[in-house]
């Protein structure tokens, strides 16, 4: 028996052919529970009738895009989980969109078109190497620094920062 069987996946896309695609790659990958939803209002919904234990969300779609959706998740007063591991697709993987997304709180994100081994990386991620979430300065989420580099000399912003002399 996989891992992943345990997992509740919701799965936001405008695309039902890549909805459709996506489910049937994380089935192949051994999850069985997967609730699928057509924007990010619809996954906003979902999530407060029943919680997930990770969401895939499209970066575009109306009316409510994944960028949103995430923003809503991380900050709003009557979110359903604000430490919900989000995954976020898409098929505009340009350097400012990553940015947008990692900076509205996402955990993860993949490029389309989407592959199994490059989703089942993030899945992966987020269960296996989750990073804290911070607060501050307006933002709510996943740590963005991916790397402590322990030669780094620059200035300490964070009170969780260590201090060195």
């Amino acid at each position: 028996m996989s891992a992943l069987q345990s997992l509740d996946i919701l799965l936001a896309d405008d695309n039902p052919n890549m909805r459709a695609i996506v489910s049937a790659m994380l089935k192949s990958i051994g999850v069985t529970r997967v609730r699928e939803v057509d924007d990010g209002s619809a996954a906003l919904e979902a999530l407060k009738t029943r919680p997930a234990d990770l969401a895939i969300v499209d970066f575009r779609m109306l009316p409510v895009d994944g960028v949103t959706f995430t923003q809503l998740i991380r900050t709003a007063p009557d979110s359903p989980n604000p430490y919900l591991p989000i995954i976020m697709m898409t098929g505009h993987s340009e350097k400012r969109r990553v940015t947008e997304a990692r900076d509205a709180g996402v955990t993860e994100f993949v490029a389309k078109p989407v592959n199994a081994p490059a989703l089942l990386a993030r899945i992966e991620a987020v269960i296996l190497r989750p990073r804290p979430f911070i607060r501050g300065g307006g933002y709510f989420g996943p740590d963005r620094r991916r790397t402590h580099a322990d030669s780094y000399t620059g200035p300490f912003r964070r009170a969780g920062d260590a201090v060195i002399d």
